[in-house]
């Protein structure tokens, strides 16, 4: 589908081959790397057949991908969602309304397909409230001293990690990744193509690093490389997923006895329990706390029947939305973690915005934080401890793969 013009002349249409060029060219820019058109990877993870153009006369001007991905929500449940990327818009057209023409076609499209939710890692955060999207998981950048990090007698010591050659690693990790991805709340499930992205990743996009190590325990994995700088010489964990604590405890165990290193740079979730196995919590500084999922609901009833719920909750709630038309009032009933949703008359026991309610979705921010910001409007004190109880989630939101 072609879409008619905008107020600026502007129309979105679908790419095809004869646009790879052009639309790397503008994503090469915008992100400031520079990609090939000839590499398979490039329009492997999100095909060009399935992305949109922006076009002034016959000239490339913005660019959207999108692919639907399988998710885990809480609950350990599987959800096809729809996810988009490489959003990017040439310099030379800002102020042309083509974001918002991109997004209305993208978001059409999942509307027709039926998807409940849509996701995307952000590279700026004051864009896509607008949109109705809001940030859906946490991570916390950390640097552990080395030198002064010593583990507690309690810290278990399980053994069982081994430094493996990167093609032992790329044949055992994937399936540790899939065990840990089923239960945790924002992983998506990870095809061959991501992995290979991951692997084969060329020397100019490791930011002056060494090529990939490997430590691998049965129950988890750490990826990491080398920095030599000089402010010191560093370990940067690139990713790390374990199953257990044991694997948790023993994959630090291993990156922390590398005494040629100054320290040790990873990215965490904010109750990673990195801390409370040290005699000194204070050797793990938190530098950074950022985003890495972005989320919006396009079907509430949907949405909400898909996740799990660790607590009952009775509750109607008024949804605002104000890009699409997925507002309205909806009924939820929660039974064992099993939701029943629909739209109703009743009057509302609390309004929100569709973001607040993305926000929420996967766990990571509690209902609680959102009504002290006064974007949740619930007058009932028990009625948003039962909300902040249900929409929790066991286990802590993680993104699987940046996308």
């Amino acid at each position: 589908m072609t879409s008619t013009p905008n107020e600026h002349g502007i129309l979105v249409r679908p790419a095809t081959a004869v646009d790879a060029e052009a639309v790397l060219l503008i994503t090469n820019a915008g992100f400031g790397v520079s990609g090939d058109p000839g590499d398979p990877h490039e329009f492997g993870i999100f095909p060009l057949e399935r992305a949109l153009v922006a076009v002034d006369g016959d000239r490339v001007v913005g660019y959207s991908a999108a692919r639907p991905q399988t998710v885990t929500v809480p609950g350990e449940r599987g959800v096809t969602v729809e996810t988009i990327a490489n959003v990017a818009v040439t310099p030379t057209h800002r102020r042309r309304g083509i974001l918002r023409a991109l997004y209305t076609e993208q978001h059409r499209r999942t509307e027709a397909a039926g998807l409940p939710l849509t996701m995307f890692t952000a590279s700026q955060g004051g864009i896509y409230g607008r949109f109705g999207y809001a940030p859906a998981i946490v991570e916390h950048d950390i640097v552990v001293a080395r030198a002064g990090a010593a583990f507690l007698p309690t810290t278990p010591d399980p053994g069982g990690v081994e430094l493996v050659p990167i093609a032992v690693a790329r044949q055992a990790i994937p399936e540790i990744y899939q065990r840990w991805q089923r239960g945790t709340p924002g992983a998506q499930q990870r095809p061959e193509i991501a992995w290979a992205r991951r692997f084969d990743e060329p020397a100019d996009r490791r930011g002056g690093g060494t090529e990939l190590y490997a430590f691998v325990h049965p129950d988890g994995y750490a990826l990491y490389r080398y920095y030599r700088r000089a402010a010191g010489s560093a370990i940067e964990v690139v990713e790390m997923r374990a199953v257990t604590n044991d694997a948790h405890a023993g994959l630090w165990r291993a990156l922390l006895a590398q005494e040629l290193f100054d320290r040790v740079e990873a990215s965490v979730v904010p109750g990673d329990p990195l801390p409370y196995l040290l005699t000194d919590p204070r050797q793990v500084r938190t530098v950074g706390r950022r985003d890495s999922l972005w989320v919006r609901v396009m079907d509430v009833p949907a949405a909400l029947t898909a996740r799990g719920y660790r607590g009952d909750l009775d509750i109607v709630l008024a949804v605002r939305d104000p890009f699409r038309n997925a507002g309205g009032t909806f009924a939820l009933r929660v039974r064992d973690g099993v939701a029943d949703c629909a739209p109703t008359d009743r009057a509302a026991d609390a309004e929100l915005g569709i973001d607040v309610l993305a926000g929420m979705y996967l766990g990571a921010h509690p209902a609680r934080a959102f009504a002290a910001a006064n974007r949740l409007r619930i007058g009932d004190e028990a009625r948003l401890n039962a909300l902040d109880l249900a929409f929790g989630s066991e286990r802590e939101a993680a993104l699987g793969w940046f996308f």
